[in-house]
């Protein structure tokens, strides 16, 4: 049967990790990146037998390939500390790796505002490839929003993660800070530019896609509020590179 390595980047993640590494004690190793914990990360890792590298921190893609290159599996499994595997997702994972037909899979996400599922806004099935054999796999270079790159055949398995995405409306807004600014420097390294359009239009689009196209009013009020911060995060990673552009000193 083919070896399976979980890797983990965490920094500060004590609430999360505990639940995280008993949903994969089952693979064969677990590796964690930890960036700087002051909290009891690395311990409850080692608790249960990862093997906890402490990192300075390089940007999301390059953190993930850093643990992944240590890895010693021929498959890895790339979890965040806030994201189960569930139950049914282990035995279709430990299925996929042996039939070795594919270089990847897309795993779906279950994602949590608290304790809601929120199945539409976009938020289901939210396919992201995550497991994938070692050596043809590897996550691109971004300051956010990063994702693997496969060289080979790749397919979607069925049974999802379960993600806990935000606790409350207070959680989003302290990561939209530190988002949206690693957004707009995304769109800067890009040569993108920010004009009065794209910051009054942008954002009421943002919205209408989330709660009209994507049927987030079927998820009640946690629909409209999640469409409306997403459209508050979209007006910030615009006005901040707006600011990037303009006034280059800015903090």
């Amino acid at each position: 049967m083919p070896r399976i390595s979980v890797t983990i980047i965490a920094l500060n993640e004590e609430a999360n990790i505990r639940e995280c590494l008993e949903s994969v004690k089952w693979a064969d190793e677990i590796l964690v990146s930890d960036s700087g914990s002051a909290d009891r990360t690395a311990d409850i890792c080692s608790e249960f037998g990862a093997k906890v590298f402490h990192d300075e921190w390089l940007g999301f893609g390059r953190q993930k390939n850093l643990v992944g290159d240590r890895a010693t599996g021929d498959w890895i499994l790339n979890i965040d500390a806030d994201e189960r595997v569930t139950p049914g997702l282990k035995d279709e994972i430990l299925k996929a790796v042996g039939s070795g037909s594919r270089a990847g899979y897309f795993i779906p996400r279950k994602n949590y505002f608290g304790e809601k599922w929120i199945r539409h806004c976009g938020w289901w099935p939210d396919h992201n490839l995550r497991l994938y054999k070692k050596g043809l796999g590897r996550f691109i270079d971004r300051y956010v929003h990063e994702r693997v790159e496969v060289n080979g055949p790749v397919a979607k398995l069925e049974n999802p993660l379960v993600h806990k995405t935000y606790k409350d409306v207070s959680d989003y807004l302290r990561r939209m800070e530190r988002y949206s600014t690693l957004a707009a420097q995304e769109m800067q390294n890009q040569g993108r530019n920010a004009g009065i359009i794209d910051i009054l239009l942008r954002p009421p689009f943002t919205f209408f896609k989330m709660y009209i196209l994507r049927r987030g009013f079927l998820d009640g009020t946690a629909g409209v509020i999640l469409s409306t911060l997403y459209a508050s995060y979209t007006l910030a990673k615009y006005a901040k590179l707006w600011e990037m552009k303009t006034n280059p000193g800015a903090k």
